[in-house]
């Protein structure tokens, strides 16, 4: 599964990260992110050793969400030593995620 990931350990889960990391920006009121959840848990352990996977709440974490302009939940962030490197916003299929996280891998 997804690990939680919070304005408090942001910096050192994510922006200290080495290699390619997932961040599921979500909301518990949101239905589409509760579609792509078990999706990205999937990918989690699909993954594991080769991307780290998160997940942070924009309800709790206002300040991190602000600070990269997400405007829309579900949105799939990737970073790589700490620079975001893509996006997807809204709820999409994992072969669709599969396929961006194999060429952001490549």
């Amino acid at each position: 599964m997804a690990d939680p990931v919070t304005s408090a350990t942001w910096e050192q889960e994510v922006l200290k990260a080495q290699g390619l990391v997932l961040i599921d920006f979500w909301a518990v009121w949101c239905g589409p992110c509760r579609m792509v959840a078990p999706i990205v848990d999937e990918i989690s352990k699909e993954y594991a050793g080769k991307l780290k996977v998160l997940k942070l709440n924009t309800d709790e974490n206002p300040d991190v969400a602000g600070k990269y302009r997400i405007m829309g939940i579900p949105t799939l962030m990737f970073f790589r030593n700490g620079q975001t490197v893509d996006q997807i916003v809204g709820a999409v299929p994992k072969s669709q995620l599969k396929t961006k996280i194999d060429s952001l891998l490549a």
